[in-house]
Parts: C-alpha cells; structure tokens; sequence
C-alpha cells in the first residue's frame, strides 16, 4: 500500500468537500438575499396599490 498517495488523495477529498460546502453557502446567502429584494418590491408595490387603489383597474383602449 502506498501511504503517502493514499494520504494525499484523502486530503483532495477533503479539499474538494470543504471546497463544495462554501459554494453551497454562498449560493445559498445569494438565495437569501435576492428573496429578500423579491419581498421588498412586492411590498413597494402592495404600498403604491394602497396609495392608489384605482391604479390598473381600468384600460382605455382604442382603435
């Protein structure tokens, strides 16, 4: 048996997992975040509904 590459490759393996869970992190606060803006526009627009409830109610169209 070969100790020393066997050594090695379960040192890759470890890199490479360490190396997959903080992607999966950031892609997973880059998820958080960008539902987070999602929220904050429907809000924005639930709000200009409140102001404004006739806004989009009725479409005037003519040909």
């Amino acid at each position: 048996m070969d100790i020393a590459g066997l050594s090695m490759n379960i040192a890759q393996a470890n890199l490479l997992n360490d190396v997959g869970t903080v992607m999966l992190s950031k892609s997973l606060d880059m998820a958080e975040a960008m539902g987070a803006s999602f929220n904050e526009v429907l809000d924005s627009a639930a709000m200009e509904r409140s102001v404004y409830p006739e806004l989009g109610a009725n479409i005037d169209i003519s040909i």
